[in-house]
C-alpha cells in the first residue's frame, strides 16, 4: 500500500462548507476529491479543466465600474433603462 502524506492548504472557510457539501452529495469526502483532481492532473499532465479569467474582473472594466460607482456616489451617473435582449437558441 502507498505511502500517505497530509497537505494542508488555505481556502475560504464558505467555499470549503460548499464543497464538502457537495462531495458529501456525491458519496466522498474532500479528501477523495482531490486525490482524484490530482491523479488527474498527474495522469494527464495538465488541469483537466479549462481555467481562463473571467473579463468581468479585466482591468478596464473595473475601471469604468468604479467610475460609475463615483458618479452614483456624487448623483452625477446617468443612468437608464435599457431593454432586455433576447438570445434566439
Amino acid at each position: 500500500m502507498a505511502q500517505t502524506v497530509n497537505v494542508n492548504f488555505r481556502m475560504d472557510l464558505d467555499l470549503k462548507k460548499s464543497m464538502e457539501k457537495i462531495c458529501s452529495d456525491m458519496g466522498m469526502s474532500m479528501t477523495t476529491a482531490f486525490t482524484i483532481f490530482a491523479k488527474k492532473v498527474t495522469n494527464e499532465r495538465r488541469i483537466p479543466f479549462e481555467i481562463s479569467a473571467d473579463p468581468f474582473y479585466s482591468e478596464s472594466n473595473m475601471a469604468y465600474l468604479n467610475e460609475v460607482i463615483s458618479k452614483i456616489k456624487k448623483g452625477t451617473a446617468n443612468l437608464s433603462e435599457h431593454d432586455l435582449i433576447e438570445k434566439e437558441q
